[in-house]
């Protein structure tokens, strides 16, 4: 077997264990820190949203310093930074001590989240790119569905510090071997191409391999803007909904409709990525991309006007079947519109531009709530970003020319198109 599928297993797991322990269980520390320490909801949020940010200062960098240390050092190093920031949530006694947790924590998202888990995969897969990355990122997906709920039985079956680093011992025997052994080899040790092709004149250039481009260039692209605030918007929608998803509902659907809501909504992210994977190499994504949130517009218009359960369960399906796209088609609109030696820039910069965007997201529609007494202004802001999301990504950017066939022993050129 094409030993990239090995890399995208890895990737798999690393976006499991990130997005389990560094995005769901935010809500899980929220509350256990709060018992714990006495301390209020408004106290640990407030350093989980300084968590994104300090995230996306690290994740602006990421592309640069994996292209100058190496991807198996700087994951490993990620999971290591993880493990000690959760594991050293267990052993706080003050706010600042809080704060450092968080930050050690940040350091290990940048290197595990999105951005990383591109530049992982991008050097192996071309043409199947788009099936590449919604496997690895369904990970992100199952981190909900499997790591977050675990955690929670850890926690009430064990306590909050043994809980904690129990799992945080379970993932490094998971990632460790994963980072050392799987990530170590890269397609020129193997002699090959993206997807498997004999490595020749024709192969791409190698992401990690390109002259680093420089970001000035990467700003005066129309590409970046239309990608990032596209995306920046949906996910601001994505993170808020989800945030608030249970504070919504609860008063309509009772405990177990709120269950119910939640697996539809988390089971639906994960099936979304498959008919997206499969279709989106052969189809225009940024075509794909607007329907994406097209679809989201209507879950949430269900969500805001369904006159019963079912329709609001039809709402959470629909907004469901796009959270997962809209973490996965940034990389694949880079690939195609940028060349190699733009891909771990542009996509760390573009990541770092929505983390901080999305960091502020439940904060603001818990604000508007509060000031209007509802969530139906919430909802239909949500909704207008995502129509604005839909309309900006098919802004339209020149794509890259492919690589013309190079003498052998040179790479070919990777000229940024800049408009």
């Amino acid at each position: 077997m094409f030993y990239g599928w090995y890399v995208v297993g890895g990737a798999f797991l690393l976006a499991l264990w990130s997005w389990g322990l560094g995005f769901y269980g935010s809500s899980i520390y929220i509350v256990a820190l709060g018992r714990e320490h006495g301390w209020s909801i408004s106290t640990v949020s407030l350093a989980i949203t300084t968590y994104y940010l300090i995230g996306a200062g690290c994740i602006a960098l990421i592309g640069d310093t994996m292209r100058r240390f190496g991807l198996s050092r700087v994951v490993t190093a990620g999971v290591l930074a993880m493990g000690a920031g959760v594991a050293a949530l267990t052993s706080v006694t003050a706010v600042w001590q809080l704060y450092a947790a968080f930050a050690v924590m940040a350091f290990g998202w940048s290197c595990m989240s999105l951005a990383a888990i591109n530049i992982v995969v991008a050097p192996w897969f071309e043409a199947r790119r788009g099936v590449a990355l919604s496997l690895a990122l369904t990970g992100a997906s199952c981190g909900g569905m499997v790591i977050a709920p675990l955690l929670l039985a850890l926690v009430e079956a064990l306590g909050f510090a043994t809980g904690l680093r129990l799992a945080v011992a379970v993932m490094l025997a998971t990632l460790l071997p994963v980072t050392l052994v799987v990530l170590r080899r890269t397609p020129a040790d193997l002699g090959v191409g993206p997807d498997g092709a004999p490595a020749g004149p024709r192969a791409a250039v190698p992401e990690m391999a390109a002259p680093p481009a420089r970001r000035l260039d990467v700003l005066r692209t129309r590409g970046y803007w239309t990608i990032s605030t596209a995306f920046a918007l949906g996910l601001v929608t994505q993170v808020g909904i989800l945030t608030h998803l249970v504070a919504y509902l609860s008063p309509v659907l009772g405990t177990a409709g709120v269950g119910a809501a939640l697996g539809i909504t988390t089971a639906a992210a994960v099936v979304g990525r498959f008919p997206m994977g499969v279709m989106v190499d052969r189809m225009d994504r940024r075509a794909a991309a607007s329907v994406n949130f097209l679809v989201q517009v209507v879950g949430l218009a269900l969500l805001w006007l369904a006159p019963s359960a079912a329709g609001i369960y039809v709402g959470c399906a629909l907004f469901g079947l796009g959270v997962g796209n809209v973490v996965s088609l940034p990389g694949l609109l880079v690939q195609r519109e940028f060349a190699p030696a733009q891909f771990a820039t542009t996509l760390s910069m573009i990541a770092a531009t929505n983390q901080v965007t999305f960091a502020f997201a439940p904060g603001a529609i818990g604000v508007l709530r509060d000031a209007t007494g509802s969530y139906a202004a919430a909802l239909a802001v949500c909704a207008a970003l995502d129509l604005a999301a839909a309309a900006i990504v098919l802004g339209r950017a020149r794509r890259r020319a492919e690589p013309a066939e190079a003498p052998a022993g040179r790479s070919a050129p990777a000229e940024l198109r800049v408009l």
